[in-house]
């Protein structure tokens, strides 16, 4: 890794979490090379260069890892069909990853989720070693854990997948900000609200995603201590602990309707953070914060 001005790749850099990582890595002094689809898209800041095109295409995937230090990738559909999210997860990330290994980048940060992981009623905390939830278990975690298998097939670089839950923050494609609210808008408010909300900030997000990009976080020959060399090693990422009672009380409240409070048996372990924490990551963003953030953005749009 280059001690100095690192050069880093972002997919999907004109995203919620593309853009706030690009953010936090002009903050820490990388060049940023920003693939996006579209012309103008990427992030406007001093840094930041623009590439236009698919990530899964070759060429351009080899011309976009050429002497960078890293990649970081935040690209998977949810909510496409299946097949969109085979293509763009299974087929097209693995294209990149090996342009990656094969112009001899240091490092490659995926952006996982936490929903590959087993959250069902009874299961307690939830670690890195959790149980992955099996095959036929929807669209988006069965596409996301084939992502994951896929790249750590991949030799030859340290790959880190980073696993986070739902992502707040302000924006227009914004799930839990923005999308998931036009929903209960429109009728879709049962929850329990004891059931676990495990949740995280975007930018909280992007300074782990940042500081592992940049080589902040020094490999290990133990995960608990950084980045594997060389290996595949995930890492969760999430805030404090929170309820749905927090999520769609704040929503219900802000948007004037009213929720629908269930007692079916409900997850209501943690998401244990406890690595990310020895890398140095330490969540500044409160549930507070993000609560009112959350409906200050709802309250403005009403």
């Amino acid at each position: 890794m280059a001690e100095s001005s690192p050069v880093v790749v972002v997919t999907g850099a004109n995203g919620l979490v593309g853009a706030a990582v690009c953010r936090a890595l002009v903050e820490r002094s990388a060049r940023v090379r920003a693939v996006v689809r579209r012309v103008g898209s990427a992030p406007a800041l001093d840094g930041v260069t623009e590439h236009v095109g698919d990530f899964a295409d070759e060429g351009l995937a080899r011309a976009v890892t050429q002497g960078a230090d890293a990649v970081v990738t935040t690209v998977h559909p949810m909510g496409s069909s299946r097949d969109e999210q085979h293509r763009v997860g299974v087929e097209g990330t693995p294209v990149l990853t090996r342009a990656a290994r094969d112009a001899g980048v240091a490092r490659f940060v995926h952006v996982s989720t936490a929903g590959v992981y087993d959250r069902s009623a009874g299961v307690g905390d939830v670690a890195e070693d959790g149980a992955l939830l099996p095959e036929e278990s929807g669209d988006y975690p069965d596409t996301k854990n084939a992502t994951d298998a896929a790249l750590a097939q991949v030799g030859g670089l340290t790959t880190v997948l980073v696993r986070p839950p739902a992502i707040t923050g302000a924006g227009d494609t914004s799930v839990w900000n923005t999308l998931r609210p036009q929903g209960i808008r429109n009728g879709e408010r049962r929850a329990n609200p004891a059931k676990t909300w495990a949740w995280v900030h975007v930018d909280d997000l992007a300074a782990l995603i940042a500081d592992v990009a940049t080589g902040a976080v020094a490999t290990a020959d133990d995960p608990e201590r950084g980045p594997v060399a060389g290996g595949t090693t995930p890492v969760i990422v999430a805030g404090e602990a929170a309820t749905w009672r927090d999520y769609l009380g704040t929503v219900t409240d802000a948007l004037g309707v009213v929720p629908e409070w269930t007692d079916e048996p409900v997850w209501t372990g943690q998401l244990l953070t406890d690595r990310a924490r020895r890398w140095g990551w330490v969540p500044r963003v409160s549930l507070a914060r993000a609560m009112d953030e959350l409906r200050q953005g709802l309250t403005t749009r009403s």
